[in-house]
């Protein structure tokens, strides 16, 4: 099997800025992509690098410890063999490059076995591969915010999260108003503080929330602790969801262990490592009556397909993949969004195809 490395810069073209109280605007996606060729199939992984105020690795760091990382596997191993045994091999890498190397494979093994990946992981039926997914409205000017939000239930997205924290409470709340007000129960809102708020202001600025109806609370206060979030969650007017505080396995063993019915858990691919441990991490979650978001970083075609994947697989009560939508230069092509779904194209493996003629060429074995 040969391995190939490879990145490009990705920009959105229908007026989407990504601004939250975490990040700051961000102008473009940095992806790194993993293509496998086995000289019948070709397979691909991307992670995105520049999310440094998600895992505190720069971009540099992430593309230099993937270099050693492919360049330290044994390629003539069937990929097969290679993610069965990657829990063992791959322990000394950061997330975000066993998330490349899991999905790599992931997507080759599925390919190889003539199914979508979903139908692989045990999901099932094979079609139609398509996921409900939510819209996230990002800080921007007062007009801007609602025309999007226009723009996205007009295509049919009626699940709408409005990334708050970024600026004034009171706008915050005007803004959760204004949406409520323009479509009533037509939509579903939910709001993400990024893990903005003080323990102490925390429980007021719930109580203000609760008019809006809202479905959850992405990640109020910063903790790495599940049960400071589960005292919060037993005084909120709304259920919460750990994010921020959930990127270990040890996160999720502390949250399966409390069970709370009110008390949600975010899990992303490039923080978890991969498709693998997303999905164990989803069906421990679920069987210990924990719901659960499957989501992504906006990221290109390849990671999201991958969370689509992981979504039909594990079946989450709320999804996140809206990462794709309405970028403008993205080398991979093979999904489309369709009233408020995301769907998959290809009969096997993500059902994405890579060209790498729109990449930047780093490293071939």
């Amino acid at each position: 099997m040969k391995a190939s490395l490879h990145t490009a810069r990705l920009h959105y073209g229908n007026g989407v800025v990504l601004h939250t109280a975490s990040s700051g605007s961000v102008a473009e996606l940095h992806s790194l992509y993993l293509r496998l060729d086995d000289g019948e199939h070709v397979a691909v992984g991307e992670v995105r690098i520049n999310i440094a105020y998600l895992n505190g690795y720069s971009a540099e760091e992430v593309l230099q410890a993937a270099l050693a990382a492919v360049q330290a596997i044994d390629w003539e191993r069937s990929p097969e063999v290679l993610l069965a045994s990657m829990s063992a091999w791959a322990a000394p890498w950061s997330m975000p490059v066993r998330c490349l190397i899991d999905c790599a494979l992931h997507d080759m093994v599925s390919r190889r076995a003539a199914q979508p990946l979903a139908v692989w992981l045990g999901q099932g039926a094979a079609a139609p591969l398509r996921w409900h997914s939510n819209q996230t409205l990002f800080w921007s000017p007062f007009e801007v915010f609602m025309g999007q939000a226009e723009a996205y239930v007009a295509r049919g997205f009626r699940d709408l999260k409005v990334r708050v924290a970024a600026g004034d409470f009171a706008e915050d709340l005007r803004r959760l108003g204004a949406l409520r007000d323009r479509f009533g129960d037509t939509v579903h809102l939910a709001a993400d503080a990024n893990a903005q708020w003080s323990a102490d202001e925390a429980p007021a600025r719930l109580a203000a929330l609760a008019p809006f109806g809202l479905e959850y609370l992405e990640q109020p206060i910063a903790t790495t602790r599940p049960a400071d979030m589960a005292a919060l969650a037993d005084r909120s007017p709304m259920p919460l969801m750990l994010d921020e505080g959930m990127g270990t396995q040890a996160d999720v063993d502390g949250l399966c262990a409390l069970g709370h019915e009110r008390l949600w858990a975010h899990l992303k691919l490039v923080k978890l490592g991969g498709i693998a441990p997303t999905v164990a991490a989803a069906r421990r979650l679920q069987a210990a009556g924990v719901a659960c978001m499957v989501g992504q970083m906006n990221e290109g075609a390849a990671a999201t397909a991958a969370a689509l994947h992981t979504s039909r697989a594990v079946a989450p009560r709320f999804a996140e993949l809206y990462g794709a939508d309405g970028l403008a230069d993205d080398p991979v092509s093979g999904i489309s969004y369709g009233q408020g779904d995301l769907a998959a194209a290809g009969a096997t493996g993500l059902g994405t195809e890579l060209d790498i003629s729109l990449t930047q060429h780093l490293w071939s074995s």
